[in-house]
């Protein structure tokens, strides 16, 4: 481990394991002294911290921190990318929770720690002119869809550690930032949403950065453990699954469960029939032999909220795959998902899960923006206090938020597309009835749907929701009739607050 503290953007002293000579790095630029000490020391892991924070650093646990070596840690108690970055960035990787381990690409000069196999990777793609936080952030940014695992650590620091003051971003390295790591439009969407809701109109920022264009360089990350260890086969998973008049998909999902090298400990099934004289389809259950205990339940209480809640109370494995009852999978899929759980240290997998003629583009496992609810597995763990939000029930949304809740724990979602479900997409049951929301009997209709506003408002940052407000406008004025823009307007205004009423409503679980 090589540690390089440093102050305004200059190293001023080196802590290692070997020896290493501090006057040939002192003065030197943060950036270029960390590069040059990956092209050296590649397997070592490399740590900046600011020289406010060097008491306060947590060495002796750093190590530990690391389950592979594609990894990039930060934190620091402020961001260099202020809120404003919201307005063009709608995933759940800005709004970040500073008191657990949290996915993100927001990182800081403060403190943090990065293989230097995996830093090397950026030589000669990121301008090392640019100061040390436009650095990290653009390293991070770039590596995150690719396979680099990037998260604001806390545990860095130890618990006493002083608020420091380091640098923030200028408008013109905002805009520039943008430019170069996001398509052309939404610089201009950046400056829109500033004036808008910020009523300031930062152009001479804009106009510096207009003819810069987004940075596109390919990087290759491979997801190695840095340990080999064993993988134990004695490790028990259970599998949830609700279902509603899909009496033979469900069959063949059982069927292919049965066939699994690593079988499941239990099979939760919640048969859902609102009609309150009708009884079980699943007769199958009873007249064939299982090699793993079924628990169903059939309730009159239809909704995948309710089902997946009352399922997951029956679990007792290590670990849960939360199921669906139209899809087909290979014998190999339980084995291969708890031989990478172990492996690799991870808390929650999601899976490719794409329809027959469906192909998938990514290459590597990386970490993911929503949640799966038919195609994950989830260590048990994770799921102690935390379920499907009732609030949701019958709208969209309750897998992102339930993907939102974990993160919030610090338990981070890896998306393997190379452990594949077949989703079926198969017919609705025929005794499904569409659940008629309050809200659609609104004269005016809620835009967006009300269950999508609760969602952004319990789980995103108000430039988020505002930038999204803004998109939805564009977006919808194309498809929609009226083609007057101020009447147009006008009519967007009341729907966004009906939608915002509503979802206010949700809040208080209406």
């Amino acid at each position: 481990m090589i540690v390089v503290f440093h102050n305004n953007g200059r190293i001023v002293d080196l802590k290692s394991n070997f020896q290493l000579n501090l006057d040939d790095f002192k003065e030197h630029q943060v950036t270029t002294a960390l590069f040059n000490l990956a092209s050296e020391h590649s397997n070592c892991i490399l740590v900046w911290c600011h020289e406010s924070l060097k008491e306060y650093l947590n060495i002796t646990q750093i190590n530990t921190f690391f389950t592979h070596k594609n990894m990039m840690l930060s934190y620091g108690n402020h961001h260099y990318f202020s809120n404003l970055i919201g307005y063009i960035e709608d995933s759940p990787f800005v709004n970040v929770n500073k008191t657990v381990k949290y996915p993100t690409w927001l990182m800081s000069s403060q403190v943090g720690a990065i293989y230097g196999s995996q830093l090397i990777k950026f030589q000669n793609k990121i301008n090392l002119k640019d100061t040390f936080d436009f650095v990290l952030n653009s390293i991070a940014k770039h590596g995150m869809p690719n396979g680099l695992f990037c998260y604001s650590e806390p545990r860095l620091v130890k618990n006493s550690a002083p608020i420091i003051q380091t640098e923030k971003a200028s408008k013109n390295q905002l805009f520039k930032f943008v430019k170069l790591h996001y398509k052309s439009v939404w610089s201009s969407l950046l400056l829109l949403n500033i004036l808008l809701y910020e009523g300031k109109f930062p152009f001479v920022a804009y106009l510096k950065n207009l003819f810069k264009s987004q940075q596109k360089f390919t990087l290759k990350f491979n997801l190695e453990p840095l340990v080999q260890s064993n993988y134990n086969k004695d490790v028990t998973i259970d599998v949830i699954i609700p279902t509603m008049g899909r009496r033979t998909y469900l069959l063949d999902v059982l069927k292919d469960l049965a066939l699994q090298t690593h079988l499941p400990q239990q099979v939760i099934i919640v048969e859902q029939n609102k009609d309150e004289n009708s009884t079980t389809e699943l007769d199958f259950i009873e007249t064939e032999t299982w090699p793993f205990k079924i628990i169903h339940k059939f309730i009159h209480q239809t909704g995948a909220c309710n089902a997946r809640n009352l399922a997951l109370k029956e679990v007792q494995a290590d670990f849960v795959f939360l199921g669906d009852d139209d899809n087909r999978f290979k014998p190999n899929l339980l084995d291969l998902i708890l031989y990478n759980f172990q492996t690799l240290e991870l808390d929650v997998i999601t899976m490719s899960y794409l329809q027959k003629n469906e192909k998938e583009t990514r290459k590597t496992p990386v970490q993911w923006s929503t949640f799966g609810a038919g195609s994950s597995v989830v260590s048990t763990k994770c799921l102690k206090s935390i379920s499907f939000d009732m609030a949701l029930e019958y709208g969209y949304g309750e897998d992102v938020d339930f993907g939102m809740q974990l993160r919030n724990l610090g338990f981070d979602i890896i998306y393997f597309p190379n452990i594949k479900i077949e989703h079926l997409k198969a017919p609705i049951g025929g005794f499904r009835a569409k659940f008629k929301q309050p809200w659609e009997r609104s004269s005016i209709q809620p835009k967006p749907s009300p269950t999508v506003m609760y969602n952004k408002l319990k789980n995103y940052t108000t430039q988020q929701l505002l930038g999204y407000k803004t998109v939805l406008f564009f977006k919808y004025y194309k498809v929609q009739n009226i083609k007057n823009p101020i009447s147009y307007f006008k009519l967007f205004r009341k729907r966004w607050a009906q939608s915002m009423y509503w979802a206010k409503r949700l809040q208080n679980k209406i």
